[in-house]
């Protein structure tokens, strides 16, 4: 009596992408926007943040983290890109030629937006559906070992700030903006962003007096965005006799544009010129509680 070969499984870590240089940011942002025109004025605006950070290491440090969930799983990981190359449908029919049946698809996104994990799970199952069974995970902004890897890397860039300025610096956690008209549609994403936030300062044990939560970002198009934005948050906490601030963010799992451009420089920037000082938490980037992370949700579902 026969028995069947074993299904074969992979996984693939689904992400923003981002330009390789400063040449691709128009082709880049045409992506971004589904094809819709982009403003001069926002293409030359993204080129200068790109410009002052130098290189967005997103790119790279996504297909390191997908190395570092292979070698812990012993399993193939394909990485696809929304955005940049390689692009998820490329990656969807190079994983159906390598004859892999089961796809467990993990956003390294762990808030579920329609603006974010929505398009990614229509990139993936395309206009006739995945050609492989596919387990999508919607989101994961509450796994215990996720929220652990955000406060180890809060605790190791808060305490010495604290120490060095003898005061209990406020922490900002932040997420990246949506639309309003978006949560107003049903979209979970600020309630998840907001819930991951709680978690990590509650593993960090943290009280309610020594953190808040701002949403980063804010698109450049028109229509209302989430908030409280960071600056305003960072004016708060001025008016209560606060000297500095230290911000998390708590959406984004390596270092890119939102945090290399806007909280590096700009909201630094911001801080300064209002008698502050701000410092932020090291992105997680190759973290190894990250990697377990990922590695737990994977063996929950194999």
């Amino acid at each position: 009596m026969s028995s069947q070969p074993p299904t074969r499984t992979a996984i693939l870590l689904l992400a923003h992408g981002t330009a390789d240089s400063l040449a691709d940011i128009p082709e880049f942002l045409r992506n971004v926007t589904g094809g819709r025109p982009v403003p001069p004025q926002v293409i030359e605006e993204v080129r200068h943040r790109y410009s002052l950070i130098g290189h967005s290491p997103m790119n790279e440090i996504t297909v390191r983290q997908g190395d570092l969930l292979a070698g812990a799983l012993g399993m193939p990981v394909y990485i696809g890109m929304r955005n940049w190359k390689p692009f998820i449908p490329d990656v969807v029919r190079t994983i159906a030629n390598d004859g892999i049946q089961r796809v467990i698809a993990i956003c390294l996104a762990p808030q579920n937006s329609r603006t974010s994990v929505g398009l990614y799970r229509k990139a993936v199952e395309g206009e006739t559906g995945p050609p492989f069974a596919l387990d999508f995970v919607d989101s994961w902004h509450d796994h215990p070992l996720l929220t652990q890897a955000f406060a180890e890397k809060l605790r190791a860039g808060w305490e010495p700030v604290c120490r060095e300025t003898n005061a209990t610096i406020p922490i900002i956690f932040t997420a990246h903006s949506v639309p309003q008209r978006t949560i107003a549609e049903g979209d979970p994403y600020e309630t998840q962003a907001k819930e991951t936030a709680a978690l990590v300062a509650k593993t960090a044990g943290l009280d309610a007096t020594q953190w808040t939560f701002a949403f980063q970002s804010q698109g450049m198009s028109g229509g209302a965005w989430l908030g409280p934005t960071v600056e305003d948050t960072i004016l708060g906490l001025k008016a209560k006799g606060h000297t500095g601030i230290f911000v998390q963010p708590i959406g984004f799992l390596c270092d890119h544009v939102e945090v290399l451009y806007d909280i590096d420089i700009g909201f630094k920037e911001f801080a300064q010129k209002h008698g502050m000082r701000l410092w932020r938490a090291e992105s997680l980037n190759e973290s190894a509680t990250l990697t377990a992370a990922l590695a737990d949700i994977v063996r929950a579902r194999v």
